[in-house]
């Protein structure tokens, strides 16, 4: 018998969707004898397509016109707006979707970011597509981007997102409150204070696969600080950042390790004496499952901003609005062994196993059976 074709789709605009992409294929690849998965980039490469266009446009706004970015989230926010939004959106891509399920033949297709959730969701209403729709949402907080009710299964990073998405009129048994999915290696590691983090006392910085986040200024303020011993800059796929760090590092206090994109992230995190981070959702849950304390900084205005609330929230983060506060805390946090430890503990209330939740879900819709129960409890 044929296997039936579970189809991933996430959208290169950001790390994080893709990564948790990758955490769901591959928990699905573990069961090779359940059915046939793929992990499928929906933004095309061409740089005259209309999905390339939206993602470029997309990450100068958030680069270059933060502020803009933040008018622009909470003013479709509203029911009415985002109608227009969404549906600007889903038109625009339509085409691009259209292709991919021609030359695909998937019988389900789950969604990691909501741009092409919202082309298939088009093509649902229109009865031109009639296999299950599944929803990843990456973020500690719901944009109108995702709703829809042509999706059959939405799995979300934490009960207060279910209750959003059932106050917008989805239906509660369609959310699944299954944790954002990390890849199996963060699941490997574990932080703890010891001896070595003790003697050297070791500050990792990143920003993301794109190296967002203000990196660069937040080396030199911490540079300034006496009980750091060493820096490790990640700068993601920026190669202007890498060069710029590379050069920089000349001039400071401190011996820099600067890596470009790396697969390493999890040792690096367990190496470190603390993360300082933008609030990525997959960068955020990736730190709670290694428990490593956290300091977030500079979060892109919108959902980051929602992350970091919901992070420092649980315990296991520290939010930091400004430079100097930045300094304050880390140097404070430098110095007590004790509540970092106590960071580390609270992250264990952070994460679940998101990738084998979705993944065993997506199975039985998959097999048309009932609701699986694989640790889906909301908290």
């Amino acid at each position: 018998m044929t296997k039936k074709k579970v189809l991933i789709m996430s959208a290169s605009i950001g790390s994080g969707h893709t990564q948790a992409a990758h955490a769901i294929e591959e928990y699905l690849k573990t069961l090779p004898a359940e059915c046939e998965v793929e992990h499928f980039d929906f933004i095309s490469n061409d740089a005259l397509s209309i999905d390339n266009i939206v993602k470029e446009t997309y990450l100068k706004i958030l680069d270059l016109f933060p502020m803009l970015y933040d008018l622009m989230y909470y003013s479709s926010q509203g029911y009415k707006k985002g109608m227009v939004v969404k549906t600007l959106f889903s038109w625009g891509l339509k085409r691009r979707m259209l292709h991919v399920l021609a030359e695909k033949k998937p019988d389900m297709l789950v969604f990691t970011h909501p741009f092409p959730a919202g082309a298939a969701a088009l093509l649902k209403r229109q009865h031109r597509l009639q296999i299950p729709l599944v929803g990843v949402i990456t973020d500690f907080t719901i944009h109108q981007l995702w709703v829809y009710p042509q999706i059959d299964q939405y799995f979300v990073a934490a009960s207060q997102i279910k209750d959003q998405l059932v106050a917008q009129q989805v239906e509660p048994h369609k959310v699944i409150v299954s944790g954002i999915p990390v890849r199996d290696a963060f699941r490997q590691q574990r932080w703890h204070w010891d001896e070595d983090h003790a003697k050297r006392r070791n500050v990792l910085i990143m920003g993301g696969g794109l190296g967002m986040g203000s990196i660069r200024q937040s080396l030199s303020v911490l540079d300034q600080l006496d009980n750091i011993d060493d820096f490790t800059v990640v700068t993601g796929y920026n190669a202007d950042l890498y060069d710029e760090i590379c050069q920089m590092r000349k001039e400071l206090r401190h011996p820099v390790e600067v890596l470009g994109y790396t697969n390493h992230i999890p040792e690096l995190m367990v190496r470190a004496s603390l993360l300082v981070t933008k609030p990525g959702a997959l960068t955020c849950t990736e730190a709670a499952t290694v428990q490593v304390p956290v300091i977030l900084y500079s979060p892109i205005p919108g959902q980051e901003e929602a992350n970091a609330q919901y992070m420092q929230k649980k315990g296991c983060a520290r939010w930091v609005r400004s430079q100097e506060d930045l300094a304050a805390v880390v140097h404070e946090l430098m110095d007590a062994p004790e509540e970092l430890q106590q960071m580390a503990a609270a992250s264990l209330a952070c994460h679940r196993n998101g990738a084998q939740i979705v993944g065993q879900h997506v199975l039985q819709l998959l097999q048309g059976g009932a609701d699986a129960s694989v640790g889906c409890h909301d908290e």
